[in-house]
């Protein structure tokens, strides 16, 4: 299939994919104000809230049009929140750009007076990237720019807008016989995971956002548009200057829009098989997966489910698995291939006491028990009506993956919380979902206690701090520990290069001031 342009030029016409977003803010718009300040349409609840003058929101509307700006507080409260817990104030405005050119003007006028803009995609962060941490603040929604611009499948690549969710992108190219696989859970949008580096339960097969990202289009702090690995280009591989495309994936919105992602594709697999089983212990559960990873066999996920999280599972997906350490596996391939890696992972897990495999063959199947994982989230959080959920994102060398898991699960067991545990095992990565009543200080402080350590075991391991959710607001202090003081010095310098009046998400991955710490050399929990 040649290149097909469906995106800009077309979209009068029906093409760019629905988002019931969009609507949400007409009905709350703000109508013409009367003087100098807009603080005198809103209500008294939002007046304290908006420090952006008058003659600035005129020029957004001149820019976007009067119904793509809004100042209403219903409006600016649904912007001002996200699953992380974090608490902080809402956008003083919340803007709905088309294209980017759009965005490269809302840029500008904020650039030219200061003020600080927060990237908006679906919200499904959970480390408060969309959250405004200063007063006068501009929320770009970029759900409108959802357009498939460019699909190559000969090349095995699409191009798309910030507003084209995983899920949509590949309802869209399902007949191509294509999929776009790295899938981090939520239905985030493409460009919203170059922004956090995702990965997701396919990352042990086809990797990470970092490894299927061939070209980025980016709206810097002061409106100028750059194209990473220049213009329309789409190789699959480069050596031509520094790797501008790779500086964007993980920048969490600090260094620019990310308003096009050229990224790669897969064919969809001939045969897919899931399976579940069960072990007595976690231990055996992880030193399975660590033998399915020694031996070469392409997996393409397997995730681990303690007991707590399987309890979960059950209760919130309706489902009957056994309550015990349990993990997922997918197997993608030629019907002889997948026949074969069956066998050999089975034959580990008996080894390690496992139980014998459940199948889940058919589609409905599977995406059942997928389904039950990608919720994992809400069931969680289920167990405790009410309350938050903090959680780790921790990835350590396969080869350390035991040890920290039973230590975490040991620490939980001494401290009494409710922390189910999950991760994306094959590369290393899991999550523990501390449920905390966020009424309660000692059970916010324990939660976060509870964070730094499981971090900092991470980090003593040769790990690192987060493997796919980002720094956000609450992992600072452990990037500096991490990196060490060069390496902040040097991201600060980057920073500074791209973002000199610090407008770009403020607050988020760097320290406003970055002491350097030494990091702990814990190798165990222990009070």
């Amino acid at each position: 299939m040649h290149s097909t342009k469906i995106g800009l030029n077309f979209v009068r016409g029906g093409v760019r994919l629905l988002n019931a977003k969009h609507a949400i803010h007409r009905v709350m718009c703000v109508g013409s104000a009367s003087s100098a300040s807009v603080t005198e349409t809103l209500p008294d609840s939002a007046k304290k809230l908006v420090h952006i003058p008058r003659d600035v929101i005129d020029s957004f509307k001149a820019v976007l049009g009067s119904s793509n700006v809004s100042t209403s507080q219903a409006v600016r409260d649904h912007h001002g929140q996200s699953e992380a817990y974090y608490q902080h104030r809402a956008p003083d405005v919340v803007v709905w750009p088309e294209t980017t050119d759009q965005v490269s003007q809302v840029a500008k006028v904020c650039y030219q007076h200061g003020l600080p803009m927060i990237p908006f995609g679906t919200g499904t962060g959970l480390e408060g990237g969309i959250l405004a941490t200063e007063p006068a603040s501009v929320c770009v929604n970029l759900t409108k720019m959802d357009a498939i611009v460019n699909l190559n499948s000969d090349d095995f690549d699409v191009t798309v807008e910030p507003g084209v969710t995983r899920t949509a992108l590949n309802s869209y190219m399902r007949d191509q016989g294509l999929w776009f696989p790295v899938d981090p859970g939520a239905d985030a949008s493409v460009c919203g995971m170059c922004a956090t580096s995702a990965s997701g339960t396919n990352a042990v097969r086809y990797g990470t956002m970092r490894e299927n990202v061939l070209n980025l289009e980016v709206v810097l702090a002061d409106g100028t548009i750059i194209h990473t690995a220049g213009k329309g280009k789409r190789s699959r591989k480069t050596s031509a200057g520094y790797n501008l495309t790779n500086l964007f994936v993980g920048s969490e919105g600090t260094l620019g829009f990310i308003t096009k992602a050229t990224v790669r594709l897969h064919g969809i697999p001939e045969s897919i098989v899931s399976a579940v089983c069960s072990f007595d212990s976690i231990h055996s559960a992880v030193e399975t997966v660590l033998q399915v990873m020694q031996c070469g066999i392409p997996i393409a996920r397997i995730e681990f489910l303690d007991e707590v999280s399987m309890d979960a599972a059950n209760r919130y997906s309706k489902m009957n698995y056994r309550v015990a350490p349990t993990l997922f596996l997918e197997f993608h391939g030629s019907e002889g291939l997948v026949k074969e890696n069956v066998m050999a992972v089975g034959e580990l897990v008996q080894g390690n006491g496992g139980s014998e495999l459940q199948w889940a063959k058919d589609q409905q199947e599977r995406n059942k028990l997928w389904k039950a994982r990608h919720d994992l989230w809400y069931a969680c959080l289920a167990l405790r009506p009410g309350c938050k959920g903090l959680t780790t994102d921790v990835c350590v060398p396969v080869s350390k993956l035991p040890e920290i898991v039973v230590a975490t699960k040991e620490y939980i067991m001494q401290k009494s919380l409710i922390g189910p545990m999950v991760g994306h095992v094959g590369d290393g990565n899991f999550h523990v979902v501390v449920v905390f009543d966020p009424k309660v200080p000692e059970e916010v402080e324990a939660a976060k206690e509870f964070s730094e350590k499981v971090g900092r075991h991470a980090l003593s391991l040769d790990g690192t701090c987060t493997g796919e959710h980002g720094i956000g607001l609450g992992k600072k202090q452990l990037l500096i520990e991490e990196i060490g003081e060069t390496g902040i010095q040097t991201m600060k310098q980057i920073k500074a290069a791209l973002d000199p009046k610090n407008i770009m998400n403020p607050g988020k991955v760097l320290m406003a001031s970055c002491s350097y710490i030494k990091p702990a050399k814990m190798v165990k929990y222990s009070m």
